[in-house]
């Protein structure tokens, strides 16, 4: 008798040792298995992130513009998170759904009886259809909330851009009721979403609690005429609690994978764009172009748009020259220069650079060979030196404080905590107009380019300050090629050629000199602001 305990107490230490055994590795297969589910689905996550981000980047000017930044942040945040978080769910959820299910019915049908798993299979099929009707209209309820999360982002974009302005004009009890708005309805689309897919939640659990009913109806009926054991029974109901958890994640994970679904239609719209044929890696992207342009009958319209932006417009400008342009607000001086970067398409023959035309010269090497001073003067939230550099590290600290002596910034920069090390605020906040365009202006001092451009970058700079950076720049141009687009005489009245624009078409062309004496739209201009520039007490 002492000897049967001894052995029955082995043999429940040995079966209890055996059963720690397996939860020790099944507790190290899952903390595995989670690890890899983790770091692959962050893993997709980077990768569309960046794949995203290089698309971005290559898209053509036309195509991104009709873009708002609250939808690119929306494709970033929104759509990627949905996609990663649908992949997370099939790895985690997916896999466990599918084997616990077979196993289960395996047993169910082998081990207990045919027509009672048959039977407790019709409320799941019935279930699974409802399930497929009930998600289309998630998938239309989740689209709208989509849409209006985007405008939301929209909106809170635009409102942090211009909270000076709202600041200045004291708009901020306007702008937090169109918040409150837009956050409202960005609710609401949210709670159909939630509707829906609890909907489709009750659906199964409505039909498991069938399943129990039928397995306990059906089964006793088994049970009473022998076809089926107590213990069998007992099993069986067992066994639909087993993967009643399981198939219980189906509803949200169907869910998750519509939303899924729609964002990766929506980031595809992204992918299908046409971008920029830029090749990075081409050997020839160190090329130097000499500078030489000519431009023949060019006419040009936005698309979508039918009256054109620039109507036969001829020009020469060799290298060494230098070009400026002058005009109102909307005759397409700006839109010229766009077309000489390529940034959006040219016909074939209009534009010759060095004899070729400007189609046949490649993306890389044309703007690597220009340096466009834009008119916005967009600086990043980095350092300055950053931001003169434009993140390239080919060159030196030395190289970097020169240009912002040519630049007539350095001694500004110098005065600031960090110096040329200072991060600036968002769109160079921190700095004041004129500091901003100087700081934009280094760029064309430190890079070597063969074409210089400088679109209205003069406008928040005081005469002396200008009239010295003009002869800073006629000094870095003596071999260059330079365009100097401004509404200010005295910015281009130095200039070896003036084109005058007016409505899309050179209505003057000529010297300072010339253009004076032809007593037109150029004198009209020197008129006016010799006119505000003379003292008050001189008039």
């Amino acid at each position: 008798m002492l000897y049967k305990l001894d052995e029955n107490k082995q043999n429940i230490l040995n079966s209890t040792y055996y059963l720690i055994g397996i939860c020790i590795v099944l507790l190290i297969i899952r903390i595995l298995w989670k690890y890899l589910e983790t770091y692959e689905v962050r893993g997709i996550e980077k990768d569309i992130k960046i794949k995203l981000f290089h698309r971005f980047l290559k898209l053509k000017l036309k195509d991104i513009q009709n873009i708002k930044n609250g939808e690119i942040m929306s494709y970033f945040v929104k759509d990627t998170n949905e996609i990663r978080s649908a992949v997370y769910r099939i790895f985690s959820h997916g896999v466990r759904i599918l084997f616990t299910f077979i196993i289960a019915v395996g047993q169910m049908v082998a081990g207990i009886n045919l027509n009672l798993t048959i039977a407790v299979m019709i409320p799941i099929i019935v279930g699974c259809y409802l399930t497929v009707v009930i998600k289309k209209y998630v998938e239309i309820s989740f689209k709208k909330s989509q849409d209006k999360f985007t405008e939301m982002s929209e909106y809170i974009q635009e409102s942090t851009d211009s909270i000076r302005t709202t600041k200045a004009y004291s708009c901020e009890g306007e702008q937090l009721k169109e918040f409150i708005r837009k956050n409202k309805r960005v609710r609401q689309s949210d709670n159909t979403v939630d509707v829906y897919s609890n909907l489709l939640k009750m659906c199964l659990n409505i039909c498991f609690g069938i399943c129990y009913a039928i397995s306990l109806i059906y089964g006793s009926k088994l049970v009473i005429e022998g076809k089926v054991t107590v213990g069998g029974l007992v099993a069986f109901n067992g066994y639909i609690g087993l993967f009643v958890g399981p198939v219980g994640w189906l509803p949200p994970l169907i869910s998750r994978f519509k939303r899924a679904k729609i964002s990766y239609k929506r980031l595809d719209k992204i992918f299908q764009l046409e971008p920029e044929k830029i090749n990075s890696k081409n050997i020839l992207s160190k090329e130097k172009l000499q500078g030489n342009i000519e431009i023949k009958d060019l006419n040009f319209n936005y698309p979508g748009v039918i009256e054109k932006t620039l109507e036969d417009i001829n020009v020469t400008i060799n290298k060494g020259q230098t070009l400026g342009i002058i005009g109102t607000i909307g005759s397409g001086k700006t839109t010229l220069m766009n077309l000489l970067a390529r940034l959006y398409s040219i016909p074939r023959g209009k534009i010759i650079i060095d004899g070729k035309d400007i189609n046949d010269i490649p993306i890389e090497i044309l703007r690597n060979n220009i340096c466009y001073i834009t008119q916005d003067n967009f600086l990043f939230s980095s350092t300055l030196k950053d931001n003169i550099s434009l993140f390239k590290e080919e060159y030196k600290e030395d190289e970097i404080n020169e240009s912002t002596k040519k630049a007539i910034v350095y001694d500004d920069i110098q005065r600031m905590p960090e110096g040329i090390e200072t991060v600036i605020g968002e769109r160079g906040g921190d700095l004041s107009g004129g500091q901003r365009q100087r700081v934009a202006i280094s760029r064309a001092f430190l890079k070597n380019s063969s074409i210089l451009i400088f679109d209205d970058t003069f406008s928040a700079l005081d005469n002396r300050t200008s009239e010295k950076l003009i002869e800073n720049i006629q000094e870095l141009s003596q071999d260059k090629t330079c365009i100097i687009i401004s509404n200010k005489v005295s910015d281009v009245k130095g200039s070896d050629k003036i084109i005058v624009l007016n409505n899309g078409n050179i209505a003057e062309n000529g010297t300072h000199e010339e253009l004076i004496k032809k007593d037109g739209i150029y004198s009209d201009f020197y008129n006016q602001q010799a006119t505000k520039a003379k003292p008050s007490f001189l008039s």
